[in-house]
């Protein structure tokens, strides 16, 4: 998408959680950082990673200068679900919200050449994503928002993510959101309940 505040429910979102709170949980309006993205109809890897790091989190070139990440809670849908786990796979946030994700290419050759996917993206590093989206203890922070009915991704794929995390990730299945084009309370909720954990395990 060209314009990202016009696509789906990202600008609906954003507006949510500058003028939404929930007892303990507020965000501060510049706190909420929505960008439309280099290559917005092929997604690489190689052009969204560096942009989010440098442009959304304020990382320096040093790979170990994080920025503001590690209190960052980053919501990533479809392809911005997996750029957030290849995104902790070496950078610290204090949380995740991946909405309708996935592990492989599903034999699309253009999610092929975007680099997201083994084999040619290399193994998803699971316990990493897992340590780096939580606390010191190594559980993740993780929620994970799947409709049954996606004709896109099927079911399978979001419940092999979640075993794949393990402790810390929750899987919330639904039933008629398709692949959560439209705004939703769920995702709403999904954002304050990592923010709360977030907040009571010092992480933001």
């Amino acid at each position: 998408c060209t314009n990202v505040r016009n696509a789906n429910w990202y600008g609906w979102l954003e507006q949510r959680l500058k003028t939404d709170s929930r007892p303990g949980v507020s965000f501060a309006p510049n706190d909420i950082i929505l960008r439309d993205m280099p290559d917005p109809h092929r997604a690489r890897r190689s052009k969204w990673l560096p942009f989010i790091r440098s442009e959304m989190l304020d990382c320096k070139d040093d790979a170990d200068d994080h920025g503001k990440s590690r209190e960052t809670i980053i919501v990533g849908h479809s392809s911005g679900a997996e750029a957030a786990m290849r995104l902790a796979e070496t950078t610290p946030v204090a949380g995740l919200v991946l909405v309708a994700a996935c592990h492989t290419d599903l034999g699309e050759p253009n999610e092929t050449r975007s680099g997201w996917y083994p084999p040619s993206g290399g193994p998803w590093l699971w316990e990493d994503i897992r340590t780096n989206a939580g606390p010191s203890t190594g559980d993740g922070n993780i929620i994970m928002l799947h409709s049954l009915d996606d004709p896109f991704i099927p079911i399978a794929e979001p419940r092999f993510v979640a075993k794949s995390l393990g402790k810390g990730t929750e899987l919330r299945e639904f039933e008629n959101e398709s692949h959560f084009f439209n705004p939703s309370e769920e995702i709403v909720k999904a954002v304050y309940d990592v923010a709360d954990r977030a907040t009571s395990l010092g992480l933001n």
